[in-house]
């Protein structure tokens, strides 16, 4: 038996599917390299952005390549293990490719390799049958190698959208605690957060029970209101941390789940949103005590509900901004305010008290307005004033205003 048989009873299979001899496979073999290095010299001269890559970088395409024309071999030898083949030879190539060339480039580079190939095989071929299988085997064998590379880039982009989705979890877990600014904006700035943005803190209930349904809906919905956004599903509560101006942000509330959604206040960089997010995670907890809450609520319309239920933060606000400026302005504002609580709302029944004209009353309101904000006529600003004015109260008895 002739060496030449010889090969070919170690390759049963090759004769029946490619009809290539032992003799043409050992010179596809040995001239593999040669076809590596055509191919990436044809990616310099017809690929404009392949020639800007670093030398190390069109080094590993090389090598890559050399690869991948020494698989081509075997694959012509038992095409029925090509996917295994295919895969095998390419297996660490996309993880490395993908940090530096995107997916369409990375089947531009097979595609010409594979156009180098279909020119260079044909001169050795023994016979026109020979001919027209290299040429067909390398259309296939370019093929499985376009979708190993396409499978393995999707699986590299999942592997960095999982790694992505755990460093955003870290950013907004960081940003509920409290944590060093320094380390939560260097996280934040890997994931393509603007460090300059303002930023305002959302708290609600999460849409689904399923996190990743809950975040490609978030994502969905912030996209279409052009917001740049950072979010964690944290059990029952979505914490979103929305980035822009304050306009429009009330949108987002489509976003959460039933119930009440609480808007933190808008701070001017996310190096200060842990006060937004406290301030909304605050008006979370509190909002039960306001039924009648719109969706989204901003924290500091829940003042009252939150100086009830403990929150130092929001007496203190209370005080400073509303208490303050009252006492501040005079005892003839202050104490038309009170009296004007105090009667129910009755405009006349507050002048009779005081014994001024309702123009007068009306008057000082109007002043008590401006200074605060709230407008005493209003039932729910109403409320709020009563409930300052009570904190302040109690304050001063405790020494502490």
């Amino acid at each position: 038996m002739t060496q030449t048989n010889s090969r070919a009873a170690a390759h049963p299979r090759q004769a029946k599917h490619h009809g290539l001899s032992a003799k043409t496979l050992r010179r596809l073999d040995r001239a593999s390299g040669r076809l590596a290095s055509a191919s990436v010299v044809a990616m310099e001269q017809r690929l404009p952005w392949f020639t800007r890559l670093p030398a190390d970088q069109r080094a590993s395409v090389l090598m890559i390549t050399q690869t991948g024309a020494a698989g081509f071999v075997d694959w012509l030898r038992d095409s029925q293990e090509a996917l295994k083949l295919t895969s095998e030879a390419f297996r660490s190539a996309p993880q490395e490719l993908s940090r530096w060339v995107s997916l369409r480039q990375a089947v531009g580079l097979v595609r010409m390799a594979i156009e180098v190939f279909e020119d260079e095989l044909p001169e050795f071929a023994a016979t026109d049958a020979e001919r027209a299988a290299l040429i067909e085997g390398i259309l296939r064998y370019g093929r499985e190698i376009a979708f190993a590379t396409a499978n393995s880039y999707a699986a590299a982009a999942e592997a960095r959208g999982a790694w992505d989705a755990r460093l955003e979890a870290l950013v907004v877990d960081g940003i509920v605690r409290g944590d060093a600014e320094e380390s939560v904006l260097s996280r934040a700035a890997a994931l393509g957060w603007d460090p300059a943005a303002r930023a305002t803190v959302f708290a609600g209930r999460p849409s689904s029970d399923d996190p990743p349904a809950v975040v490609f809906e978030v994502r969905r919905i912030a996209a279409r209101l052009t917001r740049p956004v950072l979010l964690s599903v944290q059990g029952s509560r979505l914490i979103v941390v929305a980035g822009g101006p304050e306009e429009g942000l009330g949108k987002l509330a489509v976003a959460f789940g039933e119930g009440p959604v609480v808007a933190g206040p808008t701070v001017e960089s996310l190096g200060d949103a842990h006060r937004s997010a406290a301030e909304a995670l605050s008006g979370l907890r509190a909002v039960v005590g306001w039924p009648e809450a719109p969706r989204p609520v901003r924290s500091a319309d829940l003042l009252p509900e939150r100086a009830l239920s403990g929150d130092a933060e929001a007496e203190r606000l209370l005080i400073e901004e509303i208490a303050q400026p009252l006492e501040d302005a005079g005892s003839t504002v202050l104490r038309t305010v009170e009296a004007y609580l105090e009667s129910g709302g009755v405009l006349e029944t507050c002048a009779k008290t005081l014994f001024v004209h309702p123009n007068t009353v009306r008057y000082r309101l109007r002043r008590a307005t401006e200074l605060t904000g709230r407008n005493p006529t209003d039932p729910r600003d109403a409320l709020v004033l009563r409930i300052a004015l009570m904190v302040g109260r109690l304050a001063r008895a405790r020494g502490l205003w």
